[in-house]
């Protein structure tokens, strides 16, 4: 997995915008006010912390070695992966839609909203 790749996929998701909060080489991918992909872009190879399920987590720590305790996060809540091409594409596309899901759900619901009108907005100028 490349990272453009990569962040273009988390940018794809349900009002998803890239942000440098903590300076120009930590990329942060939020929706609305919460952040669910960090990537620390200036590492070799990039890195991007994901949140997930606790149970989950440790058993990707377990399978891959590019998987570790989330740097500067949670270590229960969230993974660094080290995007090394030894973790299967797939697998981090799971990752970053748990992500996504966990944080999203966890929005206020007047986020919500204002998410839900940008996107119908959007589908409407593509009709």
């Amino acid at each position: 997995m490349d990272f453009e790749t990569l962040k273009k996929y988390c940018l794809n998701k349900k009002g998803a915008y890239a942000d440098f909060p903590f300076g120009p080489e930590t990329l942060v991918i939020k929706t609305g006010s919460k952040l669910f992909a960090l990537f620390g872009i200036d590492e070799n190879p990039v890195r991007v912390n994901l949140k997930g399920d606790p149970f989950l987590n440790e058993d990707l720590r377990q399978q891959y070695s590019a998987i570790i305790p989330g740097y500067h996060m949670n270590k229960l809540h969230w993974n660094t992966v080290i995007l090394d091409n030894s973790v299967p594409d797939y697998i981090i596309f799971q990752m970053v839609d748990e992500s996504f899901h966990l944080v999203y759900t966890k929005l206020k619901k007047n986020e919500k909203l204002e998410i839900e009108k940008i996107v119908a907005g959007k589908n409407e100028k593509s009709d």
